[in-house]
């Protein structure tokens, strides 16, 4: 939490609110020496004396400190930001993350302000080593940063970002108080936030966008081969290749693609295959004009799917969740929807974050799937209850493992049609749609960064086996460039979960109870799949014992 104040922040432990993270080449080296320490410590452990769950909280702690030695040693460090997030969005967490209900959180705050400069000078030297490296973004996705640095340059402090807390106070906090504390902020954001920006905007657009790599592969960093095998096995949490992942993903595509074609003839659709998919995207009644109405069937469906979920689960959160709007100056460059946490003092619930630019892009068919993978019983479901598990060591706690968090989340979407959500053959291709999106990633991922595919060939496999709209499909090739490795964890996650559940119910017969056995999955966090295989197949054997 000390050396990554911004997390502890996010995940509500308040002590260290004042200080942003040290991102010094120095202190990366430290951490990386600290790491390599911790793992010849933990060696003098006897594992095989442990209890059961210390042996979870063995294996978890070395698979973490193994896998950030790895990381070390491939300088994804010198990656600090891209498109989806960065310094040059840090400011929205003063109004998605952080609390403001004492006179220290607002003293707090005021104290990030004023020491901006050096986090932002720490982000510009590891950018500026990138480029002595060859370590650098493709320039295709760095070109979508600048508007974003650019809404931090700010005339008037009452409309940066970072000036969002001092806009309404507590009760507990007077008027002449909360006049000083405004005064103090503008004063901080026009003399040390909007110069600090200005500086990045400067080096970003004349030294670090000319200087980007114009191929989007990672291949081509040093070491690019090995360093992207590294990345597929950090997502998928397994031993699985590059061409492995490929070879999966063209399987599962021509399995759903069957399925897609047989709702298709349900709907009463004539026509061809890409003739229903360009009737879906350009046939107006399928899409909403207002940002507002949008949102409304959002929040509606997340209504709609909250009674359902006591039939398929034991243990439900006591964590309330939400659906917000994403902030207007990130929607433009990022998800469809993303799902945050709640803090851990439970001052936060879990909230479901949409996307409402350009609604017209945003098919009403996708409503439902989406709400149940980013929602409830999807990741707003399994991130609360994580959050609850008060008896977890934290670096267990708050850990969050692509494969697990993703696959449980792609899960969901197939059991919301179990439970009945997707009542129309629209809403079901809808849902398909989004599994040959996952296993369309497969073949897009590993073909950008390992076998050469380009930009537009990627865009093209999402044109012609999905329904998303245009404006998704390219956002999202961006984010695989972007962000390699991250989208194989969804459905080979999803892959693992169905297999044990399939196995669970051969191996129990009439004794097999799905809300046990979703209980089971999510009992102990976010696990690595090696893990998760592991525990339940312990449960099992508690389970055949009775």
């Amino acid at each position: 939490m000390r050396e990554d104040p911004l997390s502890a922040s996010d995940y509500g432990d308040r002590r260290f609110n004042a200080l942003w993270p040290d991102t010094s080449l120095a202190e990366i080296k430290r951490e990386n020496k600290e790491d390599e320490q911790a793992l010849a410590d933990l060696a003098k452990i006897g594992r095989a004396d442990l209890n059961p769950q210390d042996k979870i909280n063995y294996d978890l702690f070395k698979w973490q400190h193994q896998d950030s030695i790895e990381s070390y040693h491939f300088h994804e460090y010198l990656f600090p930001l891209n498109q989806l997030g960065g310094i040059q969005t840090v400011g929205d967490m003063a109004t998605q993350s952080l609390t403001f209900t004492t006179l220290k959180d607002y003293q707090d705050w005021l104290a990030r302000l004023r020491t901006f400069g050096p986090y932002m000078g720490q982000t510009i030297a590891l950018l500026r080593l990138g480029l002595k490296e060859g370590c650098t973004l493709p320039k295709v996705v760095a070109e979508r940063i600048p508007p974003q640095i650019e809404d931090n340059i700010v005339a008037d402090p009452a409309q940066s970002p970072f000036y969002a807390p001092f806009k309404s106070f507590p009760a507990s906090i007077d008027a002449k108080t909360a006049a000083t504390l405004r005064q103090e902020a503008a004063q901080a954001i026009s003399q040390t936030i909007v110069p600090a920006y200005r500086q990045l905007d400067d080096f970003f657009v004349k030294t670090y966008l000319p200087g980007c790599r114009t191929s989007i592969a990672a291949r081509d960093l040093p070491n690019g081969k090995a360093y992207y095998a590294y990345l597929v096995r950090h997502f998928t949490t397994t031993d699985m290749t590059p061409a492995q992942a490929r070879a999966l993903g063209l399987k599962k595509m021509a399995e759903i693609r069957r399925q897609m074609d047989a709702v298709i003839k349900q709907t009463g659709f004539k026509g061809s295959f890409h003739d229903f998919l360009h009737y879906l995207r350009t046939n107006p009644k399928l899409y909403y004009t207002n940002p507002d109405d949008l949102l409304e069937a959002y929040r509606a469906q997340g209504k709609a799917i909250d009674p359902l979920l006591v039939k398929e689960f034991g243990h439900l959160p006591s964590i309330p969740w939400g659906i917000e709007p994403i902030p207007a100056d990130q929607a433009p460059d990022t998800y469809t929807a993303y799902s945050e946490g709640p803090s851990a003092d439970g001052t936060r619930p879990a909230v479901m974050s949409v996307n409402l630019y350009k609604p017209e892009t945003r098919p009403k068919y996708e409503i439902p799937v989406l709400t149940c993978h980013e929602g409830r019983p999807g990741h707003a479901l399994q991130l609360s209850l994580a959050a609850e598990m008060t008896g977890l060591p934290k670096f267990r706690r708050f850990s969050y493992y692509n494969a697990y968090g993703e696959g449980w989340a792609v899960y969901c979407e197939t059991l919301c049609g179990e439970m009945g959500v997707y009542n129309t053959p629209y809403k079901k291709f809808g849902e398909l749609s989004y599994q040959m999106w996952r296993a369309a990633r497969l073949v897009a991922d590993t073909g950008i960064h390992y076998y050469g595919m380009s930009r537009q060939d990627a865009v093209q496999l999402l044109r012609e086996n999905t329904a998303l709209s245009d404006e998704n499909i390219n956002a999202e090739v961006d984010r695989y460039i972007a962000w390699p490795g991250q989208a194989l964890s969804y459905m080979i996650g999803e892959i693992d979960i169905q297999n044990l559940r399939a196995q669970a119910q051969k191996e129990l017969g009439p004794k097999f109870d799905i809300r046990a056995f979703h209980d089971a999955v999510l009992a102990n966090g976010s696990l690595p799949l090696k893990v998760l295989n592991a525990d339940i197949a312990g449960w099992l054997a508690r389970q055949k014992r009775g």
